[in-house]
C-alpha cells in the first residue's frame, strides 16, 4: 500500500452527507497503554496516516491527523494475545472474522488470538466510515501493513535475545523460531515485561494471496454464538445506571413547522422530563408507556407545506432538474449523432426506480451520557467518526469531549449514516442529567430516515445491422452516477447525471444509483438484442471487451445452464451483469408467470461473482445470496408510497419485504483472482438482480416492465399504484 491518500469522493446520490442535521441546538483519549498494558504495539504516525485513511470534501467533515498515545493499529498483548483496531464498523457484513483473518495472517499465529476492536472513537484510528464497499480494499492492506510491521518487531526482539542476525530467523504459530539451532520464543514471552512501539513503515513487503494460510479460508463468523444466543447486545438492548426512555414528538409531515405548543399536563406528570428546543420536542422517562403517554398530552400546532405525491414522482423529477451540470456529471466520447446516423436499429426508452426503505431489522437507536461536561453515545452508525462531529457541532463541545461507540449493528444497507437518534438521546440526557435511551419506532424509522433516491433514466442507442452498437445516449435524473458508464464497447457516448429537487429525505443505499443505472442499463441491452434478434448473452459478449466481465457472464450462464429452452407456458430466463466498486457480477434469474392471476415467481438465480482474492469463502458465499435475497425486494414490489408530505405505508404490514416464501434456488459463484488485490463485496452482487428478473418476465410474457418495482401487486396489475413509464 503506497503512502499517498486515498482519495473517497462521495457520489452524487449521497445526499446526507451534505445534508444539514435533522435537528437544530442552540471523554478525552485514553493513554495507549494505559488501556491495555504493557506489550508490542505498531502506531500510525501523522505523515503515514494518508495510506489508510479515506478523505473526502464533505461539509461538516475533515481529515484527522492522529495522535500517537491511541491511533495504535496493533497490540500484542502479554499473554500473546493480539488486538487490532479499525474505525470500520460490523453491520452483519462479517468484517471483523475477515480482518481478524487478515491479521492473523501476516503475523503468522492462530486466528483464535486475535481480537478486533471496531469503531470507537476513543479507542480506533480516524475513519471516514463504512461506506462504498471500501473495507477489504483500503483496510485489509492496512492491517496487513501493521501485522507485518509487528512481525519485524518481534523478530528483531527475538534477534536481539539469542545476538543473532534476523534474516535468519522464521516465525509461525505465534513463535520466532532459529533454524539453526531449533530454538524459539512465543511472542508472549518477547512482549512480556516490555513497552515496545514501532512507528508504521510507509511500505513493508506483505503476503501475496497464493501464500495465505487463514485469510483465503471459510473460518466461522467471529463471536458467532453471542449473536445465535441472544448474548450480544445490540444498542437497543443496552442499560445504564439510573436510565431514562426518550421519545421524540414527530411533525405531521415533511417540512412542518412548530407554531404553537402546550406542555402543561405533560409537566405535571411524575418523573417526566420534557424537552423543547426550537422545532425539536422530546420527553424522557422511567419507561417507553410514560414517555410516550406524555407526548400524548401535549397539545401542538404545525404549519405545513404543500408536497408532491408518489403518483406524480417521475414527472416532478424531470420538472425540477438543475441546469447545473460540471464536468463530472457527465461524459462524451466521440459522437453520438453520427452513431445514431450509422445505426441499423434505433431504440429509445425510459426507466424509472421508486423511493424504497432500508428497512433493517434494527431500527435507529442511540444511549446517551453526559458526565462532567463529557457525552458518550452508543450508537448503529456507518459513521461513527461523523456523528461524534455531528454532536460535537450541534452542542458545541470539543470533539475530544464527545466518544461515539457502535455496538454491532443489526444492518444498516447505507441508512446509517447520520447520527439522527444520537442527537435526540443526547439533548434529552443533557436535559434530564441521566442517561437516556432512544429507540425509533418501525413507523419513525420508515418515515424519517432517510430513503434511496428515486429516478428516472432515458436511454437513447443505436446498433449496426450485425449487432455491434454504434450510439449510446443515457441520461440519469435524480438517483445518482454510481456505474453510469456503460461497460460495453461503444464509440460514440454521452452519458449524463442530472440533480433534482429531491422531494423526499434521500441517501446511500445498497449499490447507490448502481441498482437503477444497471437496471436501465441491462433492460435496454435486452430490448436492444431482441431488435437484433441475437441471443441476450452472446449479444452483450459480442459487445464486451473487459475479460473480467465476460469471465462472471460466462460463469453465470455456465451455472445456470444458459440458454434453456422455455418447456412451459409462463417461464422465461433472463441475464444482466455490469461491474462496479471493484467486483464484477452476472445474474440468470428463471421466472414463472401465472397467467389468469399475473403471479411472478422467482424460480431460481445464478449469480457470478468477482471481487480480487478471496479472504473469507463462506462470508462472501453470503454476502452474494443476501444481496440476491435483498434485491427481489427492489425488483419486485417495495417502493415507498406519499401523499401530502405523508408517508402512507410506513409498516411491514404494508411495505412488502422479500419473505421465505419469495427466496428462490440461488447459485452463487465466486471466482477467485489470487492474482488480483481484495475488493469489496457488500453492494455489487445486489445490482445485476432486478434487471435479469425484469429481462425473464420479458421472456416469459412479451411485456417489458420498465419501472421497479415492476410487479408490486401482480403482473396483471403492473406498476398500479407507482407511475411508470412502462
Amino acid at each position: 500500500m503506497s503512502g499517498s491518500s486515498v482519495r473517497f469522493v462521495p457520489e452524487p446520490e449521497r445526499y446526507e452527507f451534505t445534508a444539514a442535521p435533522m435537528h437544530h441546538f442552540e471523554l478525552t483519549r485514553r493513554d495507549f497503554f494505559k488501556f491495555l498494558g504493557a506489550g508490542i504495539a505498531v502506531f500510525a504516525v501523522a505523515k503515514d496516516t494518508l495510506a489508510a485513511q479515506e478523505t473526502a470534501p464533505t461539509q461538516g467533515f475533515h481529515q484527522e491527523e492522529l495522535p500517537k498515545d491511541i491511533t495504535a493499529w496493533l497490540h500484542i498483548g502479554e499473554d500473546g494475545n493480539v488486538t487490532a483496531f479499525t474505525g470500520k464498523v460490523e453491520i452483519g457484513q462479517n468484517i471483523r472474522t475477515s480482518l481478524a483473518q487478515t491479521v492473523a495472517d501476516e503475523l503468522h499465529l492462530p486466528f483464535e488470538s486475535v481480537t478486533m476492536v471496531t469503531a470507537d472513537t476513543a479507542l480506533t484510528p480516524f475513519d471516514f466510515g463504512t461506506v462504498g464497499s471500501r473495507s477489504m480494499p483500503t483496510m485489509s492492506p492496512q492491517l496487513r501493513r501493521v501485522a507485518a510491521a509487528a512481525r519485524d518487531l518481534l523478530v528483531d526482539a527475538a534477534a536481539k535475545e539469542w545476538s543473532v542476525a534476523a534474516a535468519g530467523l522464521t516465525t509461525a504459530d505465534g513463535k520466532v523460531t532459529d533454524p539453526a539451532t531449533g530454538r524459539s520464543l512465543r511472542y508472549a514471552d518477547l512482549a512480556r515485561g516490555k513497552t515496545l512501539a514501532q512507528n508504521l513503515p510507509s511500505e513493508d513487503p506483505v503476503t501475496p494471496p497464493d501464500q495465505w494460510t487463514i485469510a483465503g479460508k471459510s473460518i466461522p463468523k467471529k463471536d458467532a454464538r453471542a449473536f445465535v444466543t441472544g448474548k450480544h447486545q445490540y444498542t437497543p438492548d443496552l442499560r445504564r445506571p439510573g436510565q431514562l426512555y426518550g421519545k421524540v414528538l414527530r411533525p405531521p409531515s415533511f417540512g412542518a413547522t412548530l407554531t404553537s405548543y402546550d406542555a402543561k399536563a405533560a409537566l405535571a406528570m411524575s418523573g417526566v422530563v420534557v424537552v423543547r428546543d426550537g422545532d425539536f420536542i422530546g420527553a424522557a422517562a422511567s419507561n417507553e408507556r410514560d414517555a410516550s403517554r406524555a407526548l400524548e398530552t401535549i397539545h401542538a400546532e404545525w404549519k405545513e407545506v404543500p408536497h408532491t405525491s408518489s403518483n406524480e414522482l417521475f414527472s416532478y423529477l424531470k420538472k425540477n432538474a438543475t441546469d447545473k451540470s460540471d464536468d463530472r456529471s457527465r461524459r462524451t466520447k466521440g459522437s453520438v449523432e453520427d452513431g445514431f446516423a450509422a445505426a441499423a436499429h434505433l431504440l429509445d426508452a425510459t426507466y424509472t426506480v421508486a423511493f424504497i426503505a432500508h428497512a433493517p431489522l434494527e431500527p435507529r437507536a442511540a444511549v446517551a451520557e453526559w458526565s462532567d461536561g463529557k457525552l458518550t453515545v452508543w450508537t448503529g452508525s456507518q459513521r461513527p467518526f461523523a456523528v461524534r462531529d455531528e454532536l460535537a457541532s450541534v452542542f458545541h463541545v470539543s470533539e475530544s469531549d464527545v466518544r461515539v461507540i457502535v455496538p454491532d449493528t443489526g444492518s444498516a444497507y447505507g441508512g446509517k449514516h447520520t447520527g439522527d437518534a444520537a442527537l435526540e438521546a443526547a439533548r434529552l440526557a443533557r436535559a434530564a442529567a441521566r442517561p437516556v435511551q432512544v429507540v425509533w419506532t418501525r413507523e419513525e424509522e420508515f418515515t424519517w430516515a432517510y430513503f434511496r433516491p428515486a429516478g428516472v433514466m432515458e436511454v437513447k442507442s443505436g446498433i449496426a445491422a450485425d449487432g455491434a452498437l454504434t450510439a449510446w445516449e443515457f441520461h440519469n435524473y435524480n438517483s445518482g452516477m454510481s456505474a453510469i458508464d456503460t461497460p460495453y464497447v461503444v464509440p460514440n457516448q454521452h452519458i449524463q447525471f442530472h440533480s433534482t429537487q429531491c422531494p423526499l429525505r434521500s441517501g446511500s443505499y445498497r449499490g447507490l444509483a448502481a441498482t437503477a443505472n444497471f437496471f436501465a442499463r441491462e433492460s435496454h441491452m435486452d430490448e436492444l438484442a431482441h431488435a437484433a434478434q441475437i441471443d441476450p448473452l452472446e449479444f452483450r459478449l459480442k459487445n464486451l471487451s473487459d475479460p473480467r466481465l465476460r469471465a462472471v457472464f460466462e460463469a453465470a450462464a455456465k451455472s445456470f445452464g444458459w440458454s434453456r429452452k422455455k418447456i412451459q407456458e409462463g417461464q422465461g430466463f433472463g441475464i444482466a451483469g455490469g461491474l462496479e466498486k471493484g467486483g464484477y457480477v452476472a445474474t440468470c434469474a428463471e421466472v414463472s408467470v401465472e397467467h389468469s392471476s399475473g403471479a411472478v415467481r422467482v424460480v431460481r438465480m445464478a449469480t457470478a461473482f468477482e471481487c480480487g482474492a478471496i479472504v473469507n469463502p463462506d462470508g462472501l458465499l453470503n454476502q452474494v445470496i443476501g444481496a440476491n435475497i435483498q434485491g427481489l425486494g427492489g425488483a419486485l414490489f417495495e417502493f415507498i408510497e406519499f401523499e401530502n408530505g405523508r408517508i402512507t405505508n410506513p409498516r411491514f404490514s404494508r411495505y412488502r419485504v422479500p419473505r421465505f416464501r419469495d427466496v428462490p434456488g440461488i447459485q452463487a459463484v465466486l471466482l477467485d483472482r489470487k492474482d488480483l488485490p481484495s475488493a469489496g463485496a457488500g453492494e455489487t452482487p445486489i445490482m445485476a438482480v432486478a434487471p435479469a428478473i425484469g429481462n425473464a418476465i420479458f421472456h416469459a410474457t412479451g411485456t417489458r416492465l420498465r419501472g421497479l418495482p415492476m410487479v408490486p401487486k401482480g403482473l396483471n396489475r403492473a406498476q398500479s399504484g407507482v407511475q411508470s413509464t412502462s
